[in-house]
């Protein structure tokens, strides 16, 4: 039971994509705050508590979760989250039909919530000459994940009236638990394996990295702020930018050693951004400040976990 005077004491939230690498953590948020965690997982596995396996191609389904939850704030996180994904026919139909299907079964729900905070991406700016990227940034995607990303917002849009959307564009983030294909996560993997070598792509690349943890808080404490924040969108993001080069060196401390670096050309990614830097002011404005984790205290988290 939630303590009285907790932020989400006596509310239930839904997360969509919960057993995803970002839906944990913002679980863990939540359920600290108080709420009653409620989430979707992908088919084909076995539901826990709380749980329902359930695809955002159904609409039925989605509608029937809703009603069974009655959610006080929602986040939905759920998508195709890899820019190079091979699929590209899902990443529209996961990312814009399904939050549209999701939308529809909320605003068509008895029990209206506060807050439905929806996931979009910093990958929406593309290629930009904007050294640091706010939000008034116009939105050039260079390909076609970020291309589906953008079309959600559009999409959400015609929601606005019926449910208190919160977009938020989170740059990159990791820790612990991210997959693999995800670039530092690939860095560490190597190094805990103790490899000699790696392949990778540009190696030309700034990027703004967040923790996942530091980006589960900043998506609860939007939530809180309900109704005030409904309409806006956000930049999730630290407005520091590392190199490829910088993240390496920060591993080769931490593990003691150089791994020998080769670029593979197929790796390389056409029409990649080179540079991804956000400025946050606009979400510390609504929520406060936070106590950014620096990215070799991440690194060191997910090399030593």
């Amino acid at each position: 039971m939630a303590a009285e005077g907790m932020e989400g004491a006596g509310k239930r939230a839904l997360i969509t994509g919960l057993s995803g690498f970002t839906g944990r953590y913002v679980e863990q948020e939540l359920s600290a705050a108080g709420y009653e965690v409620y989430g979707t997982i992908t088919p084909g596995h076995a539901p826990g508590p709380r749980q329902f396996a359930v695809d955002l191609g159904d609409r039925a389904g989605l509608a029937a979760v809703v009603a069974q939850v009655r959610p006080d704030v929602v986040a939905h996180l759920a998508a195709i989250a890899f820019v190079g994904h091979g699929d590209v026919e899902q990443i529209y139909r996961v990312n814009v039909a399904g939050t549209r299907n999701l939308l529809e079964a909320l605003a068509a729900a008895e029990h209206k919530p506060s807050a439905v905070l929806l996931a979009s991406s910093a990958n929406v700016y593309g290629n930009t000459d904007a050294g640091v990227i706010d939000e008034q940034v116009p939105a050039a995607p260079a390909n076609d994940y970020a291309v589906s990303k953008l079309a959600m917002e559009y999409m959400a849009r015609l929601w606005q009236d019926k449910l208190p959307l919160i977009m938020v564009r989170p740059f990159n983030y990791t820790g612990v638990g991210q997959h693999e294909n995800f670039l530092l996560p690939k860095i560490v993997a190597h190094f805990r394996r103790q490899a000699a070598d790696i392949e990778l792509g540009n190696l030309h690349v700034w990027r703004d990295f967040s923790d996942v943890r530091t980006v589960a808080s900043s998506y609860r404490r939007l939530l809180a702020l309900g109704p005030a924040a409904a309409g806006q969108t956000f930049n999730v993001c630290s407005g520091n930018a590392y190199s490829l080069g910088e993240a390496l060196d920060m591993m080769a401390d931490i593990a003691g050693y150089q791994i020998k670096v080769h670029v593979n050309p197929a790796f390389v990614r056409a029409n990649e951004v080179v540079r991804l830097v956000g400025d946050n002011r606009r979400l510390l404005a609504a929520i406060g400040a936070s106590a950014a984790v620096p990215l070799a205290d991440t690194l060191r988290w997910m090399y030593t976990a």
